[in-house]
């Protein structure tokens, strides 16, 4: 997928897995550089990254700055970029009502890296919970940037 040059993950209101993904993309190194970005599927108005997501990343030595959430549009799919949903309901909502995604460039995260199950959903959750999705999420980005490199 040497291809990619932009990344985006995108997940329901885009305060959680999304904006976590994101972090943890910018802080393992790469070999090549990729744009990163966090988009969320149904975004009303912009809302700040939730607490307990800003907790667990800080507490991971990673930082997302001055974050607020964006709805995911049609213009953010382009023919280097690469959209990434955390569960199969997620990608299917984008397949059919974006008129720019195709199978090719919106894929599943799990099914991207080779990991079995999909990443949890931890809104609603304890602190441990957000841990456990950023751990999920950090194994997987690293399998997604061999993905990337290959």
């Amino acid at each position: 997928m040497k291809n990619i040059n932009r990344v985006i993950f995108a997940s329901g209101s885009g305060t959680s897995r999304a904006p976590m993904a994101t972090a943890i993309f910018h802080a393992i190194a790469h070999d090549r550089p990729i744009i990163c970005e966090a988009r969320g599927l149904i975004v009303q108005f912009p809302e700040p990254l939730n607490q307990k997501v800003e907790a667990v990343l800080i507490s991971n030595g990673c930082k997302l700055s001055d974050y607020s959430s964006k709805q995911l549009m049609d213009s953010d799919f382009s023919e280097n970029t690469l959209v990434i949903t955390m569960e199969e309901s997620q990608r299917q909502k984008i397949l059919s009502e974006y008129t720019n995604a195709t199978e090719e460039n919106t894929r599943l995260l799990n099914e991207l890296v080779g990991d079995e199950l999909e990443v949890m959903d931890p809104y609603g959750g304890s602190v441990q919970t957000y841990g456990l999705c950023y751990e999920v999420l950090k194994a997987s980005i690293e399998k997604l940037m061999r993905v990337l490199e290959a």
